[in-house]
């Protein structure tokens, strides 16, 4: 396998978690997304959205979208499993999953950042408001759900990693690199602790890829 990817993409992030969890070998393309190589020809024929992870497997066009990466890898890949076999857990993992690469992610990728500042003149200042307003939508809706429901046990669903987790991971390390305060959100925290803790994500953690700053 090989993806095109970030260091600090958080959609690269919980891929590249699912590609080591599972034990498949992969090589990885780091795209520069600071320095615009996402919006070069040769990347948007691979990808015409502009955006990582890209994932080839074999013949054929690139899979995209971190959601649809994580399916698939679960459907055609033994080793771990990354969604319960019970329907009704499976749909709980997979909507919390959703909080985070559905509603509160797209917010705040680059794309979003820079037009925000471009196109309606926002200084940067209130951007980054918008963006700490689209974390803790997130963070308290995550809290809200495993604090209360019934499903949360050592992780998002149960005692097992599932997508869930991948993607809370991937939120929550996000919050370091842009400052949010966590301090409400002690479920979310523990659980990402317990997540950071495992090999595989702390070997895909962002600041360990390649272009990545020292801290």
């Amino acid at each position: 396998m090989h993806m095109y990817g970030n260091w600090r993409s958080a959609a690269a992030f919980r891929v590249r978690i699912a590609l080591k969890m599972k034990g498949i070998a992969y090589e990885e393309t780091f795209i520069d997304l600071d320095a615009g190589d996402q919006h070069r020809p040769e990347f948007r024929k691979i990808n015409p959205q502009g955006a990582v992870p890209a994932l080839f497997d074999g013949d054929g066009p690139p899979l995209t979208q971190s959601l649809a990466i994580l399916d698939y890898l679960e459907e055609t890949r033994g080793g771990v499993r990354l969604l319960p076999e019970e329907p009704r857990a499976r749909a709980r993992a997979r909507s919390l999953a959703q909080v985070v690469a559905c509603d509160t992610h797209p917010l705040y990728v680059p794309r979003v950042r820079t037009f925000l500042m471009e196109h309606y003149g926002l200084p940067r200042e209130r951007m980054l408001d918008f963006l700490r307003n689209a974390f803790e939508t997130g963070l308290r809706t995550l809290e809200a759900r495993l604090s209360a429901e019934p499903g949360t046990g050592r992780f998002c669903q149960g005692d097992s990693v599932s997508h869930a987790d991948l993607c809370l991971v991937s939120l929550w390390v996000g919050t370091g690199i842009f400052g949010i305060d966590t301090a409400a959100y002690p479920t979310v925290a523990r659980i990402a602790e317990a997540c950071l803790a495992l090999p595989a994500v702390a070997e895909a953690h962002p600041l360990r890829q390649p272009g990545a700053p020292p801290a």
